[in-house]
């Protein structure tokens, strides 16, 4: 079986997504629903949005390893794909040295926690990886389906995808707003993660690797940062800056969307993708057996 992400997923932390916002992410063109900020090992919230909808996909953007213990978030993971075999995608992450007191070994501890899932049964073409520099993205490619990475650029997607190869899922994240001013935007841009994660070690590795100074890393980020990693303007430039991704080798782009109404964002953001863009191939999907 595979799973079929669709072009565009959307990226919602709990106090988000509803079942009843799931049905309506849903109708809007979305293929996947990313539960964001490291969801617990039951992954209840998962299984709620997917027997609220018809064909949405749930992956977890990411389960955090040093707060859901690997045997536990194996045991819902075949729950749920017994009733749900081909609509779940189990992303993982390392977390953040900031948060956790007993951070240490992050790409030996990620490859235990990969091996512990595959002891317990959970397939490697089901498990993609918050995979930003290049020794994890090869443990993507090398462990499992993929890389879901955040807070990256186009650029970032095309040296991930010489990286991981074309045979594996390539699933960035991407902020997005739709507000025409840039000042208000860049605003609403530095009061949202994509200016507090500028402070996450991962993060600012990452963004340097790809040119980025420390005046662009200071405090809540520089116009030309904010601007590399927040989509906004008209709605033709916001597809544009998602359709890079797609050109530069992404396999689906995931939207965080910023402002008021989450929601009302993912819906004029898909909107304005299906205003320029026909799929040029099929999105790529997730297989394995579940």
């Amino acid at each position: 079986m595979s799973i079929e992400l669709g072009l565009l997923g959307a990226h919602l932390r709990a106090h988000e997504v509803s079942p009843e916002k799931a049905v309506e992410v849903e109708r809007a063109g979305y293929g996947t629903v990313w539960l964001d900020a490291s969801p617990p090992a039951d992954l209840a919230l998962a299984e709620r949005l997917l027997e609220a909808t018809s064909g949405l996909v749930v992956g977890t953007s990411v389960v955090n390893v040093w707060t859901a213990e690997a045997g536990a978030v194996a045991a819902s993971y075949h729950r749920i794909v017994a009733r749900y075999p081909d609509r779940f995608l189990l992303g993982v992450g390392i977390g953040h040295r900031e948060v956790h007191a007993e951070y240490a070994s992050p790409y030996a501890t990620l490859a235990s926690y990969v091996d512990e899932l595959t002891a317990a049964g959970v397939p490697s073409g089901r498990v993609v990886l918050a995979a930003l520099g290049p020794r994890m993205l090869r443990l993507a490619r090398d462990r499992t389906a993929g890389s879901v990475p955040c807070m990256v650029t186009p650029e970032h997607t095309r040296q991930a995808r010489e990286i991981l190869g074309v045979d594996k899922l390539l699933l960035p994240g991407h902020f997005a707003v739709m507000e025409p001013d840039a000042t208000r935007a860049r605003e609403l841009a530095r009061s949202a993660p994509a200016a507090t994660g500028l402070q996450v070690t991962n993060y600012a590795s990452n963004l340097r690797r790809l040119g980025f100074t420390d005046h662009d890393l200071a405090g809540s980020g520089s116009d030309r940062l904010i601007d590399a990693l927040v989509l906004y303007g008209a709605p033709a430039t916001v597809a544009a800056g998602i359709v890079a991704h797609l050109d530069a080798g992404a396999d689906h782009v995931g939207i965080y969307p910023l402002g008021d109404d989450p929601i009302d964002t993912l819906r004029r953001v898909a909107e304005a993708v299906g205003a320029v863009r026909a799929p040029r191939r099929a999105p790529r999907s997730a297989s394995g057996q579940a």
